[in-house]
């Protein structure tokens, strides 16, 4: 099959780029996005010319490392599919394929088809974690977790962090990855102790990156490829409302008896309070 492919070439952030169109006249319909990209690549080497730029790994659907747009729509006009799982054959014969990079101030150019997404990795470093050292595994009965519960917890472990959700938002708000990441964590009994500071710790990081703002249209859900659920923002919102309250009422009982004290309150002071 004949496919024409437009792709955006930038050399660096600091340069301007540009579409720029190859056109392949021998394209297996079985190969995948990824793998078309290399016959390409291997052309473009053989002429001399730079080859495109993209990120790449398990090329299985699991790591989150390949990720761009085709005709505006984040990995291509499958559902639930990732570049490197989706094949040639979804396109028609004689088609032009529009191929640029995620677009967010949250990514920041790099070369061609690859943006910086270390924006991800800070939000996960701010508390997307369990800290408590466990020791060894414990057996798998040791904590019964009810079938709804795990659930939900594996349906948001899913997410793999491509950024999809960011690149099809309009605002290119990441509620939807950092609501995965909170909620697959603070539903199971292993990530309760820790659920109000990471909550706050997460969204914190998540407002203090260039993201946008959450106004709920859902165009983060119908282009991730795992089908990340949109209730996890819902949780997400709850937890860190929740966990701001808590914080700020511990804030409250250490401040209250210095507070009483210098000011010549005749109230009893409440002996439990911290200072």
């Amino acid at each position: 099959m004949k496919l024409t492919l437009k792709i955006w070439r930038q050399k660096n952030r600091g340069e301007k780029g540009n579409f720029v169109s190859y056109t392949m006249n021998d394209v297996n319909p079985e190969m995948s996005m990824l793998e078309c990209l290399d016959v390409l690549n291997e052309t473009l080497i053989e002429k001399g010319e730079e080859p495109v730029a993209f990120e790449h790994d398990c090329r299985e659907g699991i790591c989150g490392s390949c990720g761009f747009m085709i005709n505006g729509v984040a990995h291509g006009p499958e559902r639930a599919t990732t570049v490197c799982q989706l094949t040639m054959r979804h396109f028609k014969d004689g088609e032009e394929l529009v191929i640029e990079p995620w677009r967010a101030a949250a990514f920041p150019q790099i070369k061609d088809l690859v943006v910086d997404r270390r924006a991800f990795d800070r939000i996960i470093a701010s508390g997307g974690y369990v800290s408590v050292s466990t020791g060894n595994a414990p057996d798998g009965n040791t904590h019964l977790i009810g079938k709804d519960t795990s659930d939900r917890a594996m349906d948001a472990a899913a997410c793999i962090g491509c950024g999809a959700c960011v690149a099809a938002c309009p605002n290119a708000s990441a509620a939807l990855f950092t609501g995965a990441k909170i909620t697959h964590l603070g539903i199971l009994p292993q990530g309760k102790p820790e659920q109000d500071r990471r909550a706050r710790g997460m969204v914190a990081q998540m407002n203090t990156e260039p993201f946008g703002s959450c106004t709920n249209i859902g165009e983060c859900t119908g282009a991730c490829p795992k089908e990340i659920p949109l209730e996890v923002i819902s949780a997400m919102n709850r937890d860190y409302l929740v966990g701001s309250w808590k914080k700020r009422d511990d804030d409250v009982r250490v401040v209250r008896p210095m507070t009483e004290w210098s000011t010549g309150s005749k109230l009893k002071i409440d002996p439990n309070a911290t200072s």
